[in-house]
């Protein structure tokens, strides 16, 4: 079965299967109002420990680092042991039947869900992963 990469703002198809937001949170960027844009029928799981951790993403989104330092210290935060956890976790999902894992940008060139993906990838080549 496949892993897929999606924007949560996209509709639901058929082949999403279980489709699992990795976002930190859904809210604005002030970190505290609630985007009223990503509504709980958007998924059918939430695991923010797969979102980058605030001393990440902050720094990323307020740009003092670039992309390729961002995705560099996001490939090493989940290779450590929990994260490396996380990531066998959903491989073995994605073994079983088909997950599609959600954020909120719009592409996948920039989208922390590239590099999760990718990782899954990398740990088990024989997975079929489709970035969108």
């Amino acid at each position: 079965m496949p892993l897929w990469t999606r924007c949560i703002k996209e509709p639901k198809r058929d082949t999403d299967g279980v489709r699992i937001s990795v976002m930190s949170r859904h809210t604005l960027d002030d970190g505290v109002t609630p985007d009223p844009e990503i509504t709980p029928d958007m998924f059918d799981e939430w695991r923010k420990e797969l979102g980058p951790p605030p001393k990440l993403i902050g720094p990323y989104r307020r740009k003092e680092i670039s992309w390729d330092e961002f995705a560099k210290k996001f490939r090493a935060y989940l290779l450590l042991p929990q994260g490396e956890l996380l990531l066998r976790r959903l491989i073995k999902r994605a073994r079983i039947s088909s997950v599609t894992i959600l954020c909120v940008e719009d592409a996948p060139k920039q989208c922390h869900r590239r590099l999760i993906a990718e990782l899954c990838a990398e740990i088990d080549p024989s997975l079929e992963v489709y970035i969108e």
